[in-house]
């Protein structure tokens, strides 16, 4: 990156991260969150997310706004003639909510923000395709405060954006999470596959699936696809991760490096969140520390599922490098175990569990601050007090004894053989 020129932007950047429920909003905020982006119950591209109703829409905001952290509603489809009522109503919902932005891709939908919410800030999504300063320009003249770059720009190209636009217009841009298979997201393969529109928030993620060949002659007989001899699923792509060019993304003149992931649990959001914080906050405070320490970046970010990590388009068009040929399955080197809540009068902590636990098992504490905690299961019991050997039931409600201090929101996690 010997050609990229410090864009005199020397300023904190703000990390954003992806929320699929109240509880993973709040986990983001504690764990190192500027600010959250959230779906509601329509008219945002992750349909499969839990999503928020507006109820828990205003829960989140007043816990993050309490926090000092900022909150962006997703309204990012492309909408059809039959959406655009549908989107009016919904806005008109949202302006209670106290959000601090929205999040659009299709210009029918942003006048309509602009007319049902004008105090509202306005972000222009990575679904508009934004590749060019002119097209940062176009936006910012209309009323957007922020536009998301395509993941299909360098670091180059980027900072060249931030020398031709007006300086109080942010960029941001995407730095960690699923990469997709099409121009920036804009797929068509899960409408023609299995008539669930990825563009209207219902991608099945065809990418990841295994693909095969067949003969128009030779019905019914599968042939594989290989690509010399690496295996069959020729779009799976790698995950990205910045976590070892900080300093590259903030010389860009990047505002807001944001997580993909609204679909993730609590686990892979507090170790994205955690991580990036100390990341950013080590090198603004000390470059030099800042590199010391990539290693143990790179260790801690491994902690939650990834399909192996790349650096996608930010230092130049990627290659056969960039994909997974051989399998479609994460790696995952810890197992969500449940989160810490509040104490009771026998000085055990609540927990919903999440996998299965037992006593005597030796297991992790996950702190917001950065420490990891190896601990030892000494008890457990229901919500009535009976004690159990383990916590073999999905979300059931207990109270666990580590012997040891533990704050809410404190995490547990099992490191897997």
């Amino acid at each position: 990156m010997n050609q990229l020129v410090d864009a005199g932007r020397q300023r904190r950047p703000e990390l954003l991260i992806p929320a699929s429920c109240l509880e993973v909003l709040k986990v983001a905020v504690i764990y190192g969150a500027d600010a959250v982006y959230i779906g509601g119950e329509a008219f945002g591209l992750r349909a499969k997310a839990k999503n928020f109703s507006l109820k828990e829409m205003k829960e989140g905001v007043e816990f993050a706004h309490a926090h000092g952290v900022k909150v962006y509603v997703t309204a990012n489809i492309l909408a059809h003639n039959r959406d655009l009522e549908g989107v009016r109503q919904y806005f008109e919902e949202l302006r209670d909510v106290g959000m601090d932005a929205l999040i659009i891709s299709d210009p029918g939908v942003f006048m309509l923000a602009k007319e049902l919410l004008p105090d509202t800030e306005l972000h222009i999504s990575t679904q508009a395709n934004n590749t060019n300063y002119g097209t940062y320009e176009f936006w910012y003249k209309l009323g957007a405060k922020r536009v998301v770059s395509a993941r299909e720009l360098s670091l180059e190209e980027i900072q060249e954006i931030r020398k031709n636009i007006p300086e109080d217009l942010e960029i941001e841009t995407f730095v960690h999470g699923a990469m997709c298979i099409s121009y920036s997201g804009r797929c068509l393969l899960s409408s023609f596959l299995a008539g669930r529109d990825a563009n209207q928030g219902a991608c099945t993620h065809p990418c990841r699936w295994k693909y095969a060949l067949m003969e128009e002659n030779r019905p019914g007989e599968y042939m594989p696809v290989f690509e010399n001899d690496r295996g069959t699923y020729i779009f799976n792509s790698k995950d990205l991760c910045m976590i070892e060019h900080i300093p590259e993304l903030i010389m860009a003149g990047i505002d807001s490096m944001k997580i993909e992931g609204r679909m993730k649990t609590a686990l892979y959001v507090a170790t994205v969140a955690r991580t990036y914080r100390l990341a950013i906050d080590d090198y603004l405070k000390d470059p030099e520390y800042y590199k010391s320490r990539v290693p143990f970046y790179r260790e801690e970010i491994a902690k939650c599922t990834y399909r192996e990590f790349t650096t996608g388009f930010f230092f130049g068009k990627p290659d056969k490098n960039s994909q997974i040929y051989e399998n479609n399955t994460y790696r995952k080197e810890y197992t969500y175990l449940g989160l810490i809540g509040e104490k009771n009068e026998r000085g055990m902590y609540r927990v919903e569990q999440r996998n299965k636990f037992s006593v005597g098992e030796e297991i992790e504490v996950m702190k917001p601050d950065g420490r990891n905690l190896n601990v030892q299961v000494h008890a457990i019991e229901d919500e009535e007090g009976n004690a159990q050997e383990s916590a073999p039931h999905p979300k059931q409600i207990l109270y666990v004894d580590l012997k040891c201090a533990l704050e809410e929101y404190d995490i547990l996690r099992r490191k897997e053989e």
